[in-house]
């Protein structure tokens, strides 16, 4: 149930909208390319810049926290039935996302980092798309893996690969569009615009709820 393309799509135009939403309203720190604040945080440690090393630095040491976080979910809730862990981690991240909504620019620092903690849990919960690797808060896998997909149905005339090349490109639009999605609500919403966010990360928590039903119905 959460490698359904339906919950991918969701969950890709929440992470879009992340990562645009601590771009543009919160001191231009990526939430979810950690590469790109690798390398921002090491120009600024060259040049000494402190202050902004550390706010770089700190978003890198939540998502590290939050891939550990992610993965004790899974070690202690594997098993259960009633609520998938997988399920557990959106809920987490859905509390700290809604935290964020109410924190002021005073404390971007703070927020740059929960959104990022939130990202990695989401990135390294959800890792498949009917069986094939994805992710859903960055592109750059996805899009390696989509034109690789393309290349082998265009050259080798395997069908598959066709159906799997338009899933990456799907999941890449939707990343953009959370993107644009989250860049034209700032100006009106502001801090708040996260909640979006939260709201798509409900609907996937939903669709997997009822995809799970389904399937033990048919096991039945």
């Amino acid at each position: 149930m959460s490698e359904a393309f339906v919950t991918a799509i969701f969950l890709s135009l929440s992470g879009g909208l992340q990562d645009v939403y601590t771009y543009l309203a919160r001191d231009h720190v990526f939430a979810n390319a950690q590469t790109g604040n690798i390398v921002l945080l090491s120009v600024n440690l060259m040049e000494k810049n402190w202050p902004i090393v550390l706010e770089y630095l700190v978003p890198l040491i939540f998502f590290a926290l939050g891939v550990a976080i992610s993965e004790l979910i899974h070690t202690q809730h594997k098993e259960d039935q009633r609520v998938h862990w997988r399920q557990r981690v959106l809920v987490v991240e859905m509390v700290l996302l809604f935290i964020v909504g109410f924190l002021p620019a005073e404390l971007n620092l703070l927020a740059n980092a929960l959104v990022s903690f939130s990202c990695a849990m989401q990135v390294q919960a959800f890792r498949k798309i009917k069986g094939a690797n994805y992710a859903s808060t960055m592109c750059i896998g996805n899009l390696r893996s989509g034109m690789e997909a393309l290349c082998h149905f265009i050259l080798k005339g395997k069908p598959r690969k066709g159906v799997l090349a338009w899933r990456y490109f799907a999941v890449i639009f939707s990343f953009a569009l959370g993107a644009a999605l989250g860049s034209s609500l700032i100006p009106y919403f502001g801090m708040k615009t996260i909640w979006i966010s939260c709201l798509l990360l409900s609907l996937s928590f939903s669709l997997m709820f009822f995809q799970g039903q389904e399937e033990r119905k048919e096991k039945k």
